[in-house]
């Protein structure tokens, strides 16, 4: 009987993790491996910032009037097509991805997910924010979103490995998902929608242009024609950073200029965006990897704390617009009373006599 115990011990020890573990407990496990390899495909981290914008531009649009349920299905249906749009990009890129040391352990080249289990996700995934935002939203919305799918996946992907120029056309992606919050919350593409694009626009260029210029040996080695890549002392890397830095301080003044925006935002957007002109004007002096990642690291902190300024201020335009309405409505009523008591008074007609 001891014998017995002991070969049944043994027998218990060396089961294979697939018969030890309840099918649930396994089923779990593998949903959980997949969600993080489809979250890892999606660029989640990526794609929240692309949300974070397109949240910023439907609350300035929407002028303090929320509809909680369309800024829901916003936040929604822009998730699923960023979510899509980046998967299909690294679906077309795998085996570029493969060569890069940044980019081999991803999903794809590690053989993580295979290509058609990705291509799926990443067409349903688009589909059904497309979806989202056509029912939830509007049509104008959706068809922006149809857009940026169309030109990041078809477009600027297939640029990458051809031209330099490639970063402004990825750019112009990016530049859409504040447009479409604004679009969710008023169905037109207004002026204030369009210079909330041209930030974003302007603001890429220095944030990525660092990241590449701190790769670009590994952009080269993926065969990814980046300005760094093709740019060996940088001049012309630095050139570039520093205009698009510096041409970030009269866009984003525009905001307060037409009123969707209050002079505290004004005064502190121009403060932060000198600070980051300066961190450009650096970098185009030393094109080093210190420099870079310094610019790159304040790319990251200076967009939030812009948006979060835009946010923050947008009230001093309703204070302002509220001030102009009592005032008038002020001057109304004295008037109105004024002439009320010269007709008492029996000196002109009333207005009804006239």
């Amino acid at each position: 009987m001891i014998a017995d115990r002991a070969t049944e011990n043994e027998t218990m020890t060396t089961q294979t993790p697939s018969q030890s573990t309840p099918p649930r407990a396994r089923w779990s496990s593998d949903a959980g491996r997949r969600l993080g390899f489809y979250l890892e495909l999606a660029k989640a981290r990526l794609a929240a910032l692309v949300v974070l914008t397109t949240i910023v531009g439907y609350v300035l649009a929407a002028r303090g009037s929320f509809n909680l349920v369309v800024l829901a299905w916003t936040v929604l249906g822009t998730t699923l097509t960023a979510f899509g749009a980046n998967i299909l990009n690294q679906w077309m890129e795998a085996d570029r991805d493969r060569r890069m040391e940044r980019t081999r352990n991803r999903p794809l080249p590690a053989g993580h997910v295979d290509k058609r289990t990705a291509l799926v996700w990443g067409l349903a995934s688009a589909a059904a924010g497309l979806v989202v935002l056509d029912l939830g939203t509007n049509r104008l919305t959706a068809l922006l979103s149809l857009f940026v799918i169309g030109l990041y996946v078809l477009v600027y992907t297939p640029l990458k490995t051809r031209t330099p120029l490639n970063t402004a056309v990825g750019a112009v992606c990016g530049a859409v998902p504040p447009m479409m919050g604004w679009t969710a919350a008023t169905g037109q593409l207004e002026l204030g929608a369009w210079i909330l694009g041209g930030i974003l626009f302007i603001w890429q260029v220095p944030h990525f242009l660092a990241l590449a210029w701190m790769y670009r040996e590994d952009y080269a080695r993926g065969g990814f024609r980046m300005m760094p890549a093709a740019d060996p002392d940088g001049s012309m890397t630095g050139r570039a950073v520093l205009i698009h830095a510096i041409a970030l301080l009269p866009i984003t003044g525009a905001l307060a200029a037409i009123g969707v925006t209050g002079m505290t935002y004004l005064v502190l957007s121009q403060i932060v965006g000198l600070a980051f002109a300066a961190l450009g004007l650096t970098f185009a002096r030393q094109r080093v990897r210190l420099t870079a990642r310094r610019l790159f690291l304040a790319s990251i902190i200076y967009l939030p704390v812009l948006l979060g300024l835009m946010v923050f201020d947008m009230d001093d335009r309703l204070a302002r617009l509220a001030g102009i309405e009592i005032s008038r409505g002020t001057h109304a009523a004295a008037e109105s009373q004024m002439e009320q008591f010269v007709v008492d008074a029996g000196a002109v007609p009333s207005t009804a006599e006239k």
